[in-house]
């Protein structure tokens, strides 16, 4: 029998010790010889038709979701694709192929590594952007790394495919000895990575003296509105809930150019925030259409969303709201068709060349806050292994019922957040 656990986030590594302040506790670094590459070898037809891959995973992972969770939600698909990218690599037989399928991974296994080191290049390359135009506050940092067992021996190809594609090394701790030091260092890292919006990532009976190996990543997004609202315009306001009751929210208000789409059963609208690269699209149905709607989602149906998108002026009514949302996804991904990876049957051999280890968990933990100003948000996922065992008039759009919502880098059509609001009060 194989007890297994995995984490995930994202770190550059070289050799040196990181010291937590977690009672001293340290992590020692180790690099593979291998240097990230800085241009993957990725064609622009690969890359699109994985980023809608990974869209449709997204919304596949979103109506599972929909069936376990009650109100609001929040999550970034983006992050949970990448760590379990990371932790793809170390997969073979029936469990490779479950997790191909289930993740929708449709390039050969080099071209996908090389997609995911061009997005997270690319993403990473936001931030510098928007300073250069002076378009405003725009913050957007992803970052990876893995901790392994200290003096447990994983393979170099492993190691030297996270170092080439995600810039990871391996951060040593030892699980073994002192499993509560290793989860409380790893939980400080995401915490400082996320600006402490994402705390206790890993709960406390998420690892034990059986993980050997934890891959992390962890997003922070903060960036003002291309067009931000007027504090002095915000208001009260009714919005109006699943079961016909109402609440009163703090309502903004604007009238300003946006993207728009009027489709069947709903409206969409892009708001784009500073530097033009990232936007909120928002989903409307129609008054009694959510169900329906909800129902449609695919990464297509968002892929045809943006694509018909045209500029029109709207007279927009959008409710402020702030939420937290945190996710093990063992029992969702094991339903939606990976279940070999969690179990004792699970081949991860092209980590440590043995059947020795599967996957615990993957923990997942999301923020979002939306105001006048724009939008603040953070995920991080943690993957653990174990041992075995457009209309000519004005628009007017008020946001004032259920809605979808995803933050979309528009270049590259890639999905970093996803979420639905039912009651922005809530």
């Amino acid at each position: 029998m194989k007890i297994k656990h995995v984490f995930s986030l994202l770190a550059v590594a070289s050799l040196f010790t990181l010291t937590a302040c977690s009672g001293g506790v340290s992590a020692e670094e180790l690099k593979s010889d291998k240097d990230r590459i800085a241009n993957p070898n990725i064609s622009q037809q690969d890359a699109n038709i994985q980023a809608e891959a990974n869209n449709d995973f997204a919304f596949k992972l979103y109506h599972f979701l929909k069936g376990t969770e009650e109100g609001n939600f929040f999550y970034s698909p983006f992050s949970i694709s990448i760590a379990l990218a990371m932790t793809y690599a170390g997969a073979d037989t029936t469990t490779k192929t479950e997790m191909q399928n289930t993740l929708n991974y449709l390039l050969p296994d080099a071209n996908l590594h090389a997609f995911f080191n061009f997005i997270d290049q690319e993403l990473n390359k936001r931030e510098s952007q928007a300073e250069e135009a002076d378009a405003g506050t725009f913050e957007l940092k992803l970052v990876n790394a893995i901790w392994g067992q200290k003096n447990y021996t994983f393979l170099s190809d492993f190691l030297d495919t996270l170092a080439q594609n995600y810039g990871a090394g391996l951060r040593v701790l030892d699980f073994a000895a002192s499993s509560e030091d290793a989860r409380r260092v790893i939980n400080d890292w995401v915490s400082e990575a996320t600006k402490d919006k994402i705390k206790d990532l890993i709960p406390s009976d998420g690892i034990d003296s059986t993980t050997r190996l934890v891959l992390t990543n962890a997003i922070y997004f903060n960036a003002a509105w291309a067009a931000p609202f007027e504090e002095e315009d915000t208001q009260n306001g009714l919005f109006y809930l699943q079961n016909g009751s109402s609440v009163s929210v703090q309502m903004m208000h604007q009238s300003e150019g946006h993207g728009y789409y009027n489709g069947d059963d709903f409206q969409a609208v892009e708001l784009a925030y500073a530097g033009n690269s990232l936007s909120m699209v928002i989903i409307l149905p129609d008054e009694g259409k959510f169900g329906q709607v909800e129902d449609a989602l695919s990464g297509q149906m968002l892929t045809g969303i943006l694509a018909s998108i045209k500029y029109n002026q709207i007279n927009l009514s959008l409710p402020k709201f702030s939420f937290e949302s945190e996710f093990a996804l063992k029992d969702a991904l094991s339903a939606l068709g990976m279940p070999t990876a969690f179990s004792g049957q699970a081949d991860f051999s092209k980590m440590d060349g043995g059947y020795n280890l599967m996957i615990g968990d993957v923990f997942h933990k999301s923020f979002i806050s939306v105001s006048e100003a724009g939008t603040e948000a953070a995920a991080a996922t943690a993957v653990t292994m174990n041992l075995t065992s457009a209309p000519a008039e004005p628009v007017t759009l008020s946001i004032d019922r259920a809605f979808i919502f995803c933050i979309v880098d528009m270049a590259t059509g890639t999905t970093l957040f996803t979420g639905r609001v039912l009651n922005p009060g809530a």
